[in-house]
């Protein structure tokens, strides 16, 4: 079973809607890592074999998290007026299309595109 980690700049309706999709998840304000560094949210994501959602640019870097090292980071990239429903609905949809692809690699999700940086 794929689970996810959220990170603190993800709605908080994403844990939600992924878990009624059929995911499991964690969201990082409801285990005591609020405000905690990036590193502390990867070493936790990797402890519960989770991939980690996050909007931050700082887990795309490779030389960081190499690729292939992680259970796999989904980078969220939507405008800040976009209504969280509408963030909500591509995201999980994306992740359903691409679900066995995001393990291990770097995914970036945007309105209209995804990319994919592959181990």
């Amino acid at each position: 079973m794929i689970r996810f980690l959220i990170d603190e700049d993800m709605p908080r309706s994403t844990a939600k809607l992924l878990r009624e999709a059929g995911f499991e998840c964690l969201d990082v304000r409801d285990i005591g890592l609020r405000g905690a560094k990036d590193d502390a949210i990867y070493q936790r994501a990797q402890q519960e074999n989770c991939i980690l959602i996050t909007g931050d640019l700082g887990f795309g870097n490779s030389l960081r998290y190499p690729l292939g090292s992680h259970k796999g980071i989904v980078i969220a990239r939507f405008p800040n007026e976009m209504p969280t429903g509408k963030l909500n609905q591509i995201l999980i949809e994306t992740i359903n299309n691409i679900r066995e692809d995001i393990p291990g690699n770097l995914t970036i999700i945007e309105p209209d595109k995804v990319r994919m940086r592959r181990q």
